[in-house]
């Protein structure tokens, strides 16, 4: 396994639990009476999953991109198939600001 694949997976790990303590942490400011600490814990878990799925995202465009380049530089009829998986790759930012609405919805 290479090196860099590696810290991709530990990567990928890390932005997991980020996501978890994120929806923990909207579950925990849907109660009742929210306490101030919970509403800053729910904004410190909104920016954390926006910033960490805009770096996957920057991650993934990156491997991405790169192998799209690659593959039309040698059939240049498959660039509408290669800009899909680019935006595929792209949709991880996208579901860490719909993460963060749901928490800022619930705070």
């Amino acid at each position: 396994m290479r090196s860099g694949s590696r810290w991709l997976n530990i990567f990928s790990l890390f932005i997991f639990f980020a996501f978890f303590f994120s929806c923990s942490i909207a579950h925990a400011a849907g109660a009742e009476g929210i306490a101030p600490s919970v509403t800053q814990w729910a904004f410190l878990s909104a920016a954390i999953a926006t910033g960490l799925s805009a770096v996957a995202a920057g991650i993934a465009v990156a491997y991405v991109g790169a192998a799209a380049v690659g593959a039309m530089s040698e059939k240049p009829e498959i660039a509408g198939r290669a800009l899909i998986y680019v935006g595929l790759a792209e949709g991880i930012a996208i579901y860490g600001l719909i993460i963060a609405i749901m928490i800022l919805g619930k705070v």
